[in-house]
Parts: C-alpha cells; structure tokens; sequence
C-alpha cells in the first residue's frame, strides 16, 4: 500500500468523482482510477460505488476514510514538527476563518505577523461555524478564528480576542437612516436579509429580534457579507452587522445605525484542540493573536 494510493483515495471520496479529482491532483484519470482499483484489490474490499455519474463510499469506505483521513493528518503534523523543529522561523500555520473575518482582520493580522516572521507560511481553510470546528478536529488546521467561541465542546479550547458591536443596516432612503441609534423593535415590521442556515450570525440576529419581542420576517438570505450588505443597500430589506463587516464597502453603501436596545455583540476568538499540544510555529502565532488584539483595545 502507498502514500499516493492514500491520498489519490480521500481526494476521490471527497469529491465523489474521478475526473474531478484527477484535476484537483493534476495527474490523469487513468492513473487515479488504476490507483484506486490496485488499492482495492490490495484489501479486498471495494471502495466505490457508482451512483448517477458520481462515486459513493461504501460501507467499508466509509470505515477507510475516516481511518486514511486520521494518518494523514498525523503525517503532517509528524513533518510539519520536524520542519519547525529544525527552523521555527520556516513552520507553516494551518490556519481556519470564517467569510465575515477575511474582509480587513485576516489581512491585517498576517501582514502584520509576516513583518515579524517573514519566513513563516501560512495554509488557509475559510468556512462556516460547523466546518471550522470539524476541520480543527479532524487535524486539517491547528488555529481558527471563530465567532462566538464555543463553550460546551469538549475537545476545543480557546481564547476570546474581542467583544463587538453589532449595528443595525438600512436602506439609505430608509426613514430610520438618519437616526443616530434606534431600538430593534422599531424594525419589526421590516424585512430582513440575513445569513443562510448554519453562519453564526443568524442565531446572534434572530435571539437579538427575539429579546426585542418580535419574529424577524426573512425576505433574502445570503451567504456572504457582501451580499447582505449590497441587497440592503439596494433596499431589499434591513440587517445586523458587525462594526467589522462594514469597514470596507462596495459601491452600495447601507445606512449604518447604532442600536440601543437591546445591544447587541459577538465574541470573535481563536480555538485549537484541547488536550493537545499547538505546533512550535502555531504557538508563536498565537501568542501573537493574543497581544494584537489586547493592544487594539488600548489604541
């Protein structure tokens, strides 16, 4: 059994297709089907089945996977040690982040890091709350920014970076846009663009409508905050933001409005797997994170 045929396996059974993974690993088709099939026969089992023009795990795939996905991940953590362990200055930071911090704080953070260590490199994942948590836990990255901060998983610790504001978005023709803080409730009769299913911002909006005694009515959803932003602007409705998500905008521009009541806020912070020690070069990072942030609040 070879390292190839391993990894030739997880990229077919995450993209549930031949050809595409044959792109993805930038080697033909044939040599990723012939792989596969000598993988195999090597455990006697069949891997695939076809379903429609895609593949799906069988049973015994499924039991492969997880096991093949686990090795993998201890393999690199394995070379990634020996790497910093040689030059930490020449580590890589696997690194996860959700969409709405990517705008400004990501390339921020970075730059300024890479002043310091220019030699470090850096491996990023973007995603959404559940798949950050999953990826961190699968070993697919060491640190993620995240928000708000998990406090009822067991394998996840973390560190909260920062408290922010959430600021109520409106039409610029809207009759509210002139206000310089309003309370939620006089948006109850609005429509509301918000995040799709599964972003962390939904909950933090729909609990905040929810102490302010009404049920928001969700006429767009989106899953990027440019989005959000630009169909609010386009008035297609009303929304909440984090001060962050609307420091860089695009030709549409929302009415940007303080809300009173009730306030509301989100934790951002930075989680790693508990009961496991960070990389050399990820532990740098983070006491990095920890002192970027800690000045921000004092500038």
């Amino acid at each position: 059994m070879e390292l190839r045929q391993l990894y030739y396996f997880v990229k077919v059974a995450r993209k549930e297709h031949v050809t595409q993974a044959a792109e993805e690993l930038h080697v033909a088709q044939s040599a990723v089907s012939r792989q596969i099939h000598q993988l195999e026969e090597e455990l006697g089992a069949r891997l695939f089945i076809q379903k429609g023009r895609n593949l799906q795990l069988t049973p015994a795939g499924q039991l492969f996977l997880k096991r093949v996905e686990e090795i993998l991940a201890d393999l690199e953590r394995a070379v990634l040690e020996v790497q910093e362990f040689l030059d930490p200055e020449k580590g890589e930071i696997r690194f996860g982040f959700p969409h709405s911090l990517g705008i400004s704080v990501i390339p921020q953070v970075v730059a300024s890091f890479r002043k310091l260590h220019p030699n470090v490199r850096f491996r990023f994942r973007q995603g959404m709350y559940p798949s950050l948590i999953r990826d961190l836990m699968k070993g697919e990255i060491d640190l993620a920014f995240i928000s708000p901060l998990p406090d009822d998983h067991e394998g996840v610790a973390g560190d909260v970076l920062l408290t922010e504001e959430l600021f109520a978005i409106l039409p610029p023709g809207h009759p509210l846009a002139e206000k310089e803080s309003i309370d939620l409730i006089e948006l109850k009769d609005e429509m509301f663009v918000l995040f799709s299913e599964g972003y962390s911002l939904r909950p933090i909006v729909w609990e905040a409508c929810h102490k302010a005694g009404f049920k928001p009515k969700i006429g767009f959803e989106g899953e990027e905050t440019e989005t959000i932003r630009g169909l609010v602007a386009a008035g297609m409705g009303v929304s909440l933001l984090p001060e962050m998500a609307l420091q860089h905008q695009g030709p549409l521009h929302p009415a940007m409005v303080r809300l009173r009541s009730p306030q509301v806020t989100r934790t951002v912070g930075v989680i790693w797997r508990a009961n496991e020690k960070l990389p050399l070069v990820a532990k740098v990072f983070h006491r990095f994170l920890l002192d970027f942030f800690a000045k921000r609040k004092t500038d």
